[in-house]
């Protein structure tokens, strides 16, 4: 079984699906795999690399996903890459099938069989193929990292003979994968750290790492498979009263909410802005899904009301070379469930195959 691992096109993303160690341990299964030229350079992986694991290098992109059995990418294919996709081809990415509605029509079309990397269900067997949760914890800590290079403060407690400076103020809207690794990460750097989560049950989580828990009681929240699916706009309006304090206290406020297949919630309206601390910093982990605050503006750093507003999308890609190791992981981990090198199992009333394969050989399932 050919792999045909190829080079990004979305603008700003320096991933690379496939690093040079997980393809030598596919080749070691048995696997064939062969490289767009150049696909790995951002993530500091050079053609080199891969050649020297038995990586085949392609200059030509059509003649590499021509020639693949499975193609292997970490966005959405672009209208050549489909184009050169024969029948049968297998298609890994991130896919978002529930917003992307005419991609997905136009892959089937093709004749391909397609499985989404975002889809896959957060159950305890799946979770070494978690790419959400992978690249989710690097967003997190970079969000932090984002935050402390905007900010005119310093985190931790620091006693100087010209006098002592108090540590900085954290709040973190959202207490899932990213939420947890920027409480860890503000911890770290000597913050002073709450959180809030729609989901009571992120409530010891957050407490474990050192951060104050913001609670909302309330019976207002519906959860599926580990994502908010509903919030009442009661829910939304007990817990913005319940976080004003802290919000207009803090000196750095991370937003990390999303709702699967949906806008991102917003929990910062532009009053509240209004009132938060003239010099105080919002990193928004959501922006590219509408952002979770008013006034984001994707890939932008705004000042709105003394307010520096940053909407960095993709902060996985600022990490590119970790993100694709654990990516490359993750994918390594979900074919080995789905095939071996002898081909696809195909078995497809099994919980993970079921959840993530949209189109299998032109016919959308989801």
């Amino acid at each position: 079984m050919k792999i045909a691992v190829l080079k990004e096109s979305r603008e700003g993303e320096n991933r690379v699906a496939l690093s040079p160690q997980i393809a030598k341990q596919l080749i070691g299964k048995g696997f064939e795999v062969q490289l767009e030229a150049g696909a790995g350079e951002r993530s500091a992986f050079q053609d080199s690399d891969y050649q020297s694991v038995g990586v085949k290098v392609i200059n030509s992109q059509a003649d590499c996903i021509s020639t693949a059995d499975v193609v292997c990418k970490i966005n959405l294919l672009n209208s050549q890459e489909i184009e050169a996709c024969k029948p049968n081809t297998i298609v890994f990415s991130l896919m978002y099938h529930l917003v992307n509605a005419d991609y997905v029509k136009k892959l089937a079309e093709k004749g391909v069989s397609a499985f989404s990397m975002d889809a896959i269900p957060r159950i305890s067997r799946a979770q070494s193929m978690d790419v959400l949760s992978s690249q989710g914890n690097l967003a997190g800590y970079k969000a932090v990292i984002l935050g402390a290079e905007q900010m005119s403060k310093i985190f931790p407690l620091m006693m100087t003979a010209a006098g002592t400076i108090t540590p900085s103020k954290v709040l973190i809207f959202g207490v899932g994968v990213a939420g947890l690794q920027a409480i860890a990460t503000a911890k770290r750097l000597g913050a002073v750290v709450e959180a809030t989560d729609v989901r009571p049950e992120t409530k010891e989580q957050a407490e474990s790492l050192g951060a104050k828990f913001i609670t909302v009681k309330d019976d207002g929240v519906k959860v599926e498979g580990g994502y908010a699916k509903e919030v009442t706009a009661e829910y939304l309006a007990k817990q913005k009263e319940a976080v004003n304090k802290s919000l207009f206290q803090a000196d750095l406020v991370v937003t990390t909410a999303l709702v699967m297949g949906r806008k991102a919630p917003v929990l910062i309206t532009e009053d509240q802005v209004k009132q938060m601390k003239y010099g105080s910093v919002i990193v928004d982990m959501a922006a590219e899904q509408g952002g979770n605050c008013e006034l984001t503006e994707v890939n932008k750093i705004v000042t709105k009301y003394g307010v520096k507003i940053v909407g960095i999308s993709n902060l996985p890609s600022t990490l590119a070379t970790n993100a694709s190791e654990l990516y490359a992981k993750n994918f390594q981990n979900f074919l080995y469930h789905l095939a071996d090198q002898n081909g696809f199992k195909w078995e497809m009333e099994e919980e993970i195959t079921k959840g993530t394969l949209i189109i299998h050989q032109g016919q959308i399932l989801k």
